[in-house]
């Protein structure tokens, strides 16, 4: 494959930009309707977390064979396929009278989401090492417009309605509007990485993705990074309504200021930060203002500015993702990088997994203050990595 030349593929990123822009919205607007969905079928709370967690488990066991099939493939039709098949889960589960039918939606949606991985490498194969944490920065861009505008498209169509058909229907269209954009749009040339290699090279890549303890470790960062995020997406709702009676509306509109904060970050400052101090410099400060919020919100008994606390934490997490991302797409050939950011995208998963198990586990035995105490030490891990074992990634900064 040919290393494209910045300003040659400029506009072929922000179409893949556009794909996945497209693709979030519909996986955001249905966020918000499956905690009122699992009750009207007759569920219970722990409904709502095991129909969360299986969709991860879905995610996290398919997500590196994603990866694997585009750099088989190609990146164009791996993306197209996993577009298509995140379509048919959501119509599986607009179709959904009985509880089951909810699992099994969810769970296929989670087979099926190998977009985001996939378009990562994508994003990656199109951009220059110096510009690739700007790249991943877009990922996280598109990240923040989903969550902005899913949630509250999915509130409009709702409206009064007892029925939740219609946002299910609307995030397949959606799907299916990616996949014929990322189809038409995307020239085939561009994207298939694998080139003509033989099948014992291909064999082979397993073990030299996975084989370097620096790519266990990182690796690791992913499961531990979402595993905080997750328990603190977990917990904030829960913490809010005890102390300030917030309800669904509330919590909506911080996680719209949520992701405004992760667009300006990783759409516009994360370049010019890692510009000026390097990308490891910029993975250190972000994750340390990501634990220290966390430690200040488990030890303080003011509650009154506790939210903004946690603006903080989310604002020194979304930092964190894409320069994982940049460097994980540095540490292996071009040919193995969809395989890498599937096994990224599978411990995210992973991550997603654990974070609110782990924060229900503390919250019911001890209380707020520990659950969040416990979520900053989560975060103390990839502190720790940033300024140790990640000093061996200083040789990829080209900035």
């Amino acid at each position: 494959m040919v290393n494209p030349q910045p300003k040659r593929h400029s506009p072929l990123i922000w179409l893949v930009f556009l794909v996945i822009v497209i693709d979030l919205i519909g996986f955001g607007l249905v966020i918000p309707l499956l905690p009122f969905m699992a009750p009207a079928l007759g569920g219970d709370s722990s409904d709502i977390a095991f129909i969360m967690i299986t969709y991860a488990i879905g995610a996290a066991l398919i997500a590196p064979l994603w990866g694997r099939f585009s750099d088989r493939a190609g990146r164009r039709q791996a993306l197209v396929l996993a577009l298509v098949c995140s379509c048919a889960a959501y119509v599986v589960t607009a179709l959904a009278d009985t509880l089951w039918q909810v699992y099994l939606g969810r769970a296929l949606s989670g087979l099926a989401a190998g977009s985001l991985p996939v378009a990562t490498a994508l994003m990656a194969d199109l951009s220059p090492p110096e510009r690739r944490a700007k790249a991943m920065g877009l990922v996280g861009t598109a990240f923040g417009l989903g969550l902005i505008a899913g949630p509250v498209l999915g509130g409009l169509l709702i409206g009064d309605s007892q029925s939740f058909a219609l946002p299910f229907y609307t995030a397949a269209v959606m799907s299916l509007v990616a996949a014929a954009f990322a189809q038409t749009l995307l020239p085939p040339q561009m994207v298939k990485s694998a080139g003509s290699r033989s099948e014992s090279a291909v064999t082979q890549s397993s073990v030299s993705v996975l084989g370097p303890r620096r790519n266990k470790l990182l690796l690791m960062q992913y499961v531990t990074h979402t595993c905080s995020v997750s328990a603190i997406i977990y917990l904030f709702p829960l913490w809010v309504a005890y102390a300030f009676e917030w309800g669904p509306k509330e919590v909506g509109y911080f996680f719209g200021v949520v992701g405004v904060a992760m667009i300006m970050l990783q759409g516009g400052l994360l370049a010019l930060l890692t510009k000026l101090f390097g990308h490891l410099n910029v993975l250190r400060v972000g994750s340390v203002i990501f634990a220290l919020s966390l430690f200040v919100v488990a030890v303080s008994e003011t509650t009154r500015w506790m939210p903004l606390m946690i603006l903080l934490a989310f604002s020194g997490s979304t930092v964190c993702l894409p320069l994982l991302n940049a460097i994980s797409s540095e540490i292996v050939e071009a040919n193995y990088r969809g395989r890498m950011m599937g096994m990224t995208a599978s411990a995210s998963s992973i991550g997603r997994i654990i974070g609110p198990l782990f924060a229900a586990g503390l919250l019911s035995s001890q209380g707020f203050g520990i659950a969040w105490l416990g979520s900053a030490l989560m975060v103390m891990l990839l502190v720790f990595w940033s300024f140790t074992a990640a000093r061996q990634f200083k040789q990829l900064e080209l900035s």
